[in-house]
């Protein structure tokens, strides 16, 4: 049952522009590191654009691969709280806009397989955008010719980022839960935005470790840095996440 849910939802996505939304809001993020990176290399030319070169020197940003390495995965962290609400909402709330949750729902099929099915379509489709915006990366820093950059860092690199996207993931449950009690993409996706802006507020106090947007934002999901209570915070929020998911499609009256 789960292959037939998740064959059927990636069947769903031919032809839509949704994934390509998403992968061009992803690749946004290395983009922007790279930009900022080039008016610290030549604040000159930067400046005669409008580009404001003497702030970005001034912010302590280094045009090198470790500093590349340090803001990859926090950009992919920050910005997958709000992109995997986008593609969470998209995966739940299309049943309920395309007025097809009927259909779904009088399947011959376990309710539970759908929210497993949608949420491991949801897993690839954001591992797909998580190892594209590390292409990016190396494509980008090998452009402009960062200096730095060293096997153990590039495995850094790789790994924090996958680690940082893997710590988005584990929240996102919370938001189809949301978007299947309120039938709809918005209240999942305003959830989403709440939820970054109370994380970047946790995450400058000593909560922290035990918020687990906050623990995202934070960039603790990096080799040896994330601590086992924050483990165990993310992978508790993940299973109460489905676990309310489950239960509010398999006994709630869903029309």
């Amino acid at each position: 049952m789960i292959g037939q849910v998740f064959v059927t939802e990636f069947a769903k996505l031919r032809g839509s522009a949704v994934p390509w939304v998403t992968l061009a809001a992803m690749l946004c993020g290395p983009a922007g590191i790279a930009l900022f990176m080039w008016i610290v290399l030549d604040p000159a030319r930067a400046a005669s654009l409008g580009l404001l070169g003497t702030k970005a020197n001034l912010a302590g940003l280094e045009a090198t691969w470790p500093a590349f390495a340090g803001y990859l995965p926090l950009v992919v962290g920050g910005s997958g709280l709000l992109l995997l609400a986008f593609i969470v909402a998209h995966l739940y709330g299309r049943e309920y806009a395309d007025d097809t949750s009927k259909n779904m729902l009088g399947l011959p099929v376990a309710r539970g397989w759908f929210v497993v099915g949608k949420l491991a379509v949801a897993a690839v489709w954001w591992l797909v955008l998580a190892v594209a915006a590390i292409g990016e990366a190396f494509v980008l820093g090998t452009a402009m010719g960062l200096p730095g950059l060293t096997t153990e860092l590039g495995v850094r690199l790789v790994t924090a980022t996958l680690l940082t996207a893997g710590a988005s993931f584990l929240v996102c449950p919370i938001v189809a839960w949301i978007t299947i009690w309120a039938r709809g993409y918005l209240a999942a996706l305003g959830f989403a935005i709440g939820m970054l802006a109370l994380g970047d507020l946790v995450s400058h106090t000593g909560w922290a470790p035990w918020f687990p947007w906050a623990i995202v934002l934070t960039g603790m999901a990096t080799p040896g840095d994330l601590a086992w209570a924050s483990v165990l915070v993310l992978l508790a929020a993940f299973a109460a996440g489905l676990a309310a998911t489950v239960l509010r499609l398999v006994y709630a009256d869903n029309p």
